[in-house]
């Protein structure tokens, strides 16, 4: 249930259009409902303005079915990450009020369009690490962000970079998403003014260690304003961005609180 879904029951009460004991039914899943193998967070959406987000790695399809069939009364643009053809399957025989994000590995559920606000680049080294950068872009796109995406603009041809820098001066906050050793986000960190987020991913040769030495170069980064998510979390960035862009733009308060909720 978000603010507005609250603020209709409260006036729903008030006008006599929903009786207590109706009241009383639907609140009694607020804060959390017990599933016996997951607590949904209803209340989720009222402390932060987003809710909560399914990830479905590690879940069986018949779970994260569960979970969502429990979240579509109350709840739109409702992101599960880490999801594959299964888990999409799965929940179309719920609803067919889903779109399947094949690339970011993302199904948002009963999406609804969002008017974007701010600015934010999604950068990523090389084609490989699209996926990552895909669940980035598609995860600020669906929390209310216009995004702009710069793909395989890696060092080892940096004029690429450097000819997508006009727009990367207009972002409020930059996503720099590299493998191998990880060196755009220093170089990303060096040409904006804005924040800058790295996220290393599990791309490179055996000496990458899956994803170590790109998070070792970026956690040592020489540019100023540099913060870094773990290994191939899009999500994780994105998530800071819209936080970051939201105060920049003022749909957000000092604390972090959104002021303009991302579900109409």
């Amino acid at each position: 249930m978000d603010n507005q879904q609250l603020k209709a029951l409260i006036a729903g009460i008030q006008n006599g259009d929903v009786s207590p004991d109706n009241a009383l039914e639907r609140l009694k899943k607020l804060p959390f409902e017990d599933l016996g193998y997951a607590k949904v967070d209803h209340h989720r959406c009222l402390r932060n303005g987003v809710p909560e987000v399914i990830y479905c790695q590690g879940k069986t399809v018949e779970q994260i079915q569960g979970i969502v069939e429990r979240m579509i009364p109350h709840h739109s643009n409702i992101l599960a990450t880490r999801a594959d053809s299964r888990v999409h399957e799965g929940i179309l025989a719920l609803t067919d009020d889903c779109r399947y994000h094949e690339m970011a590995r993302i199904v948002v559920v009963r999406p609804q369009p969002v008017t974007p606000v701010g600015r934010i680049a999604v950068v990523c080294a090389g084609t490989s690490d699209i996926p990552v950068a895909e669940e980035a872009a598609v995860t600020a796109i669906t929390l209310g962000n216009r995004v702009d995406r710069h793909y395989d603009v890696g060092v080892a041809g940096i004029h690429r970079l450097l000819d997508s820098c006009e727009d990367l001066f207009k972002a409020n906050v930059a996503i720099a998403i590299a493998g191998m050793e990880g060196a755009l986000a220093s170089v990303v960190g060096g040409l904006v003014s804005c924040p800058v987020i790295g996220v290393p991913t599990s791309v490179g040769y055996g000496a990458s260690f899956g994803g170590l030495a790109a998070l070792l170069s970026m956690l040592n980064s020489c540019a100023s304003g540099v913060s870094v998510v773990n290994i191939d979390n899009g999500f994780g960035a994105a998530y800071q961005a819209s936080l970051i862009n939201k105060l920049a733009t003022g749909a957000c308060d000092e604390r972090g609180r959104r002021t303009r909720p991302i579900n109409p």
